[in-house]
């Protein structure tokens, strides 16, 4: 039996024009597969208007309730669309993650799958053709509704793919693919027809809204292909899959940045063993993301140590460390949020050097400073002043020949 999962985000199912567009690739689809999952978002704008009713309700919306309360959004969203399909013949039923079910564990609003029921999945496609499945939503093992974090409906898919037995999974988007950077501010962005996942992984921790991150992880782990496609075209889209040697024979495959950028520095601390810890315990056990990190240690045994957080996470920062800093001795407290990260990403880095020069010299050139440096085998990122992120992307794009009207080939010398 041929399964395969499809997802629709919200943009997708947001009107009864668009979801009789969606039914037709999910018709479309049964011509060459068994039978269909899919897994939909909540309709386009639902999800915020209903954490605005919370707001307006509770001053400290409970995370429980809220969950409850936005899961409704899928709810919606699934029994339309299985309607649809219904009124044209097919056998189709909807499902909530509660009814497979898909077991999560208790952090509401950002729960993680612990286990889907694979066996419950295959005996309800031996009833039905297709299974609309309510995504971003699970069940924790007393119950209680939980939702897997924005974006998580794509988890939920590739999820039901690897359960499934890593059968291939289709994210609809509004986009038809994978771009090497950000089609918005660069008009030579070129559509990539197949990424690896540690590429993808990278440029979805850098804020391209592409994938949830959580979904390559996924695909990564089970080895689930998943392929980027547009509702509104025809396009095959991109294909995301384990690497090969043509993949690594490319230096830099896409470039990503991320606006969402704070900066902090605690100033002349004691270069003593335990500093680092006192900073960064505290930030661990509040839940603070931190990000990239330099540690400045001078001659007359100080040291500045400067960290990144997302800009949400500034006020709750600097709160910890306005308590931190008397106790370990720190002299001030600092914070930038006109900051930006931009980084060349590919799995060719691996295996040839300079793309660290050649990133360094084609920003000096346009007079761009850079503020701080992180690398992984895959990637180089730069925080510079966020006024000229979208000049940098430009420029990395076209040093590492990138650019539509050049082929994904190496990068040139």
């Amino acid at each position: 039996m041929k399964i395969l999962v499809q997802k629709f985000g919200g943009t997708s199912v947001a009107t009864l024009e668009r979801m009789q567009k969606v039914r037709e690739k999910v018709c479309g689809a049964l011509n060459h597969a068994d039978k269909i999952v899919v897994v939909l978002s909540a309709r386009d704008g639902e999800t915020n208007a209903l954490l605005r009713l919370a707001e307006q309700w509770s001053a400290s919306p409970d995370k429980a309730e809220c969950d409850l309360l936005v899961s409704t959004g899928e709810q919606v969203s699934i029994g339309l669309f299985a309607m649809l399909l219904k009124d044209c013949g097919l056998r189709a039923r909807s499902l909530l993650a509660g009814q497979i079910p898909i077991t999560t564990d208790d952090d509401f609003g950002c729960a993680r799958i612990l286990d889907i029921n694979s066996a419950a999945l295959l005996s309800f496609l031996n009833q039905y053709d297709v299974l609309v499945v309510a995504g971003f939503q699970g069940c924790a093992k007393d119950g209680r509704i939980t939702t897997l974090g924005r974006g998580g409906s794509d988890t939920s898919a590739v999820a039901l793919a690897a359960a499934l037995g890593s059968v291939e999974c289709e994210i609809y988007t509004d986009v038809d693919g994978v771009y090497t950077t950000d089609p918005n501010i660069c008009s030579t962005a070129r559509k990539m027809d197949r990424i690896a996942y540690n590429e993808m992984l990278e440029m979805a921790s850098m804020g391209a809204k592409i994938l949830h991150i959580r979904s390559v992880e996924f695909a990564q782990k089970y080895k689930v292909p998943v392929r980027v496609r547009s509702t509104f075209t025809d396009d095959p889209g991109t294909l995301v899959t384990q690497e090969d040697s043509t993949m690594e024979a490319v230096f830099v495959s896409g470039i990503a940045y991320d606006k969402d950028q704070a900066r902090v520095t605690l100033h002349h601390l004691p270069d003593v063993p335990g500093v680092a810890a006192a900073v960064f315990g505290p930030l661990s056990a509040k839940g603070v993301l931190v990000d990239m990190i330099v540690q400045n240690t001078s001659l007359d045994g100080h040291t500045d140590i400067t960290f990144t957080i997302p800009r949400k996470e500034l006020k709750p920062t600097l709160a910890i460390m306005q308590e931190v800093a008397p106790k370990i001795g720190a002299t001030e407290v600092l914070h930038d949020v006109n900051v930006a990260k931009v980084s060349a990403i590919g799995v060719g880095m691996r295996n040839h050097s300079g793309v660290a020069v050649r990133t360094f010299a084609a920003l000096t050139k346009e007079g761009i400073n850079i503020l701080m440096i992180s690398t992984s085998e895959i990637k180089i990122t730069l925080l510079i002043r966020e006024k000229y992120v979208e000049l940098a992307v430009r420029i990395l794009h076209d040093t590492f020949g990138l650019d539509a009207d050049r082929p994904n080939r190496p990068c040139p010398a």
